[in-house]
């Protein structure tokens, strides 16, 4: 068995690192720089420690199938300042707002790279694993 929680995300090296690269003046493109260095970090020690995703099965038809990785967004990085107390709660909700209207109006996704889909006006679109028998449209109701 692989050690450690195959859904953890942030190990405590990765904590260390952000309260030492964190500060409240760092602009977005930096922001976007320090999550890269953290997913990076977060797939290296994943990888180290033979961690592998969950295996999750289809509650209709039981095909099990190992879930997607876990990676760091910009969004996460924001909210585990305040969740592990490296800014205060309110500076969390501000820097969130501000990113909210800075992804927007750059067009970008939820890791802080360009999006071809955002960019086109069109909504994300989240990535899921679905069973073939999974139908796209909705259940009519009776």
């Amino acid at each position: 068995m692989a050690a450690g929680d195959p859904q953890r995300v942030w190990f405590p090296e990765m904590l260390a690192r952000l309260r030492c690269e964190w500060d409240f003046a760092m602009l977005f493109p930096a922001l976007i720089d320090l999550r890269d260095r953290l997913d990076a970090m977060l797939q290296q020690i994943r990888s180290e420690r033979h961690i592998v995703s969950p295996v999750v099965r289809c509650p209709k038809c039981g095909t099990a199938r190992r879930s997607a990785e876990p990676h760091v967004s910009v969004r996460a990085l924001i909210l585990t300042l305040g969740r592990f107390g490296i800014a205060s709660q309110e500076d969390t909700k501000k820097i969130e707002r501000d990113w909210a209207k800075y992804r927007v109006q750059n067009g970008l996704d939820l890791y802080g790279q360009a999006s071809a889909t955002l960019a086109n006006g069109h909504s994300e679109q989240i990535e899921s694993v679905v069973c073939a028998h999974v139908s796209s449209t909705p259940r009519q109701r009776h």
